[in-house]
């Protein structure tokens, strides 16, 4: 038990770096997942076909890749070429990558909606901006707060990749104690940690569904 009780120092250490990539990337892969979604059912034929292009690049390739391009690659491509802190390139990956997630799961809540209420807002004398705002996005949350609970999770568990950008995240402290000690336990007690993180997000998820089930009505 005491040596359990000395690994929580570190291990506290690495989690705080996984949370803070955890937080950051949802505060700016979710209003930029919103914005894509938004584009992508844009009337705007070019507009929607780039984002399109987009999502489809993010998703069909991996997450890995895209994080060591920010981070090997991209100080040699030209005019853009810039070479990024460990951490900053790990951060623009994952919110790239996710952003495009979150925009798909976006544009199927979206297109959930009902045609009718869109015509009952316009009879009303509702603008397009006013329609989303006041009843399309309200009902779009409440049926794609599923998914997005499922992303987030997942989000969790991704962060473990940037160990090959030699991050000291939960996962990288694991290992190395593992490593230096000989023993498995460093893995139970992260994995003890994970399970304790994604506990909390199923806990709030699951007090969002019921806040926005009155839209399911």
């Amino acid at each position: 038990m005491e040596y359990v009780i000395s690994l929580l120092g570190p291990m506290s250490a690495g989690a705080l770096v996984t949370l803070k990539l955890f937080f950051i990337t949802l505060a700016l892969s979710i209003p930029l997942g919103l914005a894509l979604a938004l584009m992508r059912i844009s009337s705007i034929k070019p507009l929607s076909s780039a984002v399109g292009a987009y999502i489809w690049l993010m998703r069909g390739t991996p997450l890995m890749l895209q994080l060591l391009f920010i981070y090997f690659a991209l100080p040699f491509v030209p005019v853009i070429g810039v070479r990024l802190p460990d951490f900053t390139a790990a951060v623009v990956a994952f919110a790239l990558n996710y952003a495009a997630y979150f925009a798909e799961i976006f544009r199927a809540g979206i297109k959930s909606v009902d045609r009718g209420q869109y015509e009952g807002a316009k009879v009303l004398g509702m603008t397009y901006a006013q329609t989303m705002r006041r009843i399309v996005l309200p009902q779009m949350w409440a049926r794609i707060l599923p998914p997005i609970s499922n992303e987030t999770i997942t989000l969790v568990k991704d962060t473990s990749l940037i160990y090959v950008l030699a991050l000291n995240d939960l996962l990288r402290v694991a290992r190395g104690v593992v490593q230096r000690d000989f023993s498995f336990t460093p893995f139970i007690v992260a994995a003890a940690f994970y399970l304790i993180m994604t506990l909390i997000l199923t806990w709030g998820f699951q007090h969002l569904e019921k806040k926005y089930s009155k839209y399911d009505a």
